[in-house]
């Protein structure tokens, strides 16, 4: 009887913890992958037969005249800003009607000194401006006007959020590279408190980037250009630490689960390869290999391995990705689409004139992108792709 007793309560402990996001992962659940290995062979993909596609044609005007940085995309707003630090912020709908332009930039407590995320939330119709200088978020409605800001990582780092999401009605999560402990945390988009630490187990903070001294006892650095460190996918984030040699998915019960683990170990190589996402599909998982080093007399290092896993598969293999709305083989490069949340995986900006151009020669397939195009001039404004994922 004792016995009988003693599994039940074993099956009962099992299935609390599988309830509460922790459940025992098995290895074939989770993707292995070796960082120093080679692809020689290439697969042709077209995104369109993994991704879904939209094109937004942003109106254009005296007023509205930008590079096509999209900063947010909600259900029935879609912010843009340039590509220089200007201020502005475009504010479109969904389907790209420009409806104002809002301009906070200076040095007031009020304002920003540079824009480097914008987070939507149309819910409580509030605009977040991550100001990276000032390690401060400032929070304006939807038309510009000031209602909070705040500082954060105050005593914990010297640098701000170089990423920053939207996680729920209360909550932004955010990253921050050069934090010795703890990389990842949950802030309060009242009082910007944290109100979660995530900690990603690793040995030594390890830093995708080269420094050096100059004669003057300066410090400069140089970098492979920015990656993704938090991902939305599938209702969950995938945080990626490149000190640790585990890629976590962070569950909304706030355990993580293990979702990709390299192999050597990251803190056992000199110099490190770093093992980087880049997007995420049903099938396909798009990474990047890169070799922390870099030779400041030439200006040449970072070499990077592009790859990808087939989940339907189980390989790893090279690719090249192409837009399936073009007649010729016209690739997208998967190192440019940017995070945007769980609906839209990236967007790609296509600059007006390259589209009239191809539909004058006659580059595009009958669709929605060469419709575009057939009404387009070469100063438009550019036409934003959102690669989405399937439904």
């Amino acid at each position: 009887m004792k016995r009988v007793y003693l599994i039940s309560v074993i099956f009962l402990l099992v299935l609390t913890a599988e309830s509460r996001g922790q459940r025992k992962v098995s290895n074939d659940d989770v993707i292995k992958v070796d960082v120093k290995r080679s692809y020689s062979t290439k697969k042709e993909l077209i995104l369109q037969d993994f991704m879904d596609v939209e094109y937004i044609v942003l109106e254009t005007n005296d007023d509205f005249v930008n590079q096509g940085v999209v900063l947010d995309i909600g259900k029935n707003l879609l912010l843009i800003k340039n590509k220089l630090q200007d201020g502005d912020i475009f504010v479109y709908d969904r389907y790209g009607k420009a409806l104002r332009k809002i301009n906070r930039k200076g040095q007031g407590g009020e304002e920003y000194l540079y824009i480097g995320h914008i987070i939507l939330a149309e819910d409580s119709g509030e605009m977040f401006v991550n100001d990276p200088l000032q390690r401060k978020i400032l929070v304006y409605d939807l038309f510009g006007k000031f209602k909070r800001g705040f500082k954060y990582n105050i005593g914990r780092s010297d640098v701000g959020y170089l990423d920053v999401f939207n996680y729920d009605k209360d909550n932004l999560i955010c990253y921050d590279k050069y934090d010795k402990e703890t990389s990842f945390v949950l802030l309060s988009k009242k009082d910007g408190k944290i109100t979660k630490e995530i900690k990603i187990p690793f040995k030594e903070k390890k830093l995708l980037e080269q420094t050096m001294k100059d004669d003057k006892g300066g410090t400069y650095g140089a970098g492979p250009g920015p990656y993704r460190s938090i991902i939305p996918f599938k209702g969950n984030w995938i945080l990626l630490e490149p000190s640790s040699d585990t890629i976590y998915s962070f569950l909304p019960d706030y355990s993580l689960r293990p979702f990709i683990e390299r192999t050597p170990s990251v803190q056992s190589m000199d110099p490190e390869v770093m093992l980087i996402l880049r997007l995420l599909s049903d099938r396909y998982y798009f990474m990047e290999a890169i070799k922390n080093e870099y030779n400041f007399n030439t200006g040449i290092g970072f070499p990077i391995t592009f790859f990808m896993y087939d989940k339907q598969e189980k390989t790893f293999g090279g690719y090249t990705v192409y837009n399936g709305d073009f007649t010729t083989k016209k690739e997208i490069y998967m190192v440019s689409p940017k995070p945007v949340n769980h609906e839209i995986e990236s967007w790609y900006s296509i600059e007006a004139y390259q589209l009239v151009d191809a539909y004058k020669k006659g580059e595009l397939k009958d669709g929605k992108l060469k419709e575009i195009a057939k009404k387009l001039d070469v100063e438009d404004n550019p036409i934003i792709m959102l690669i989405k994922h399937k439904k």
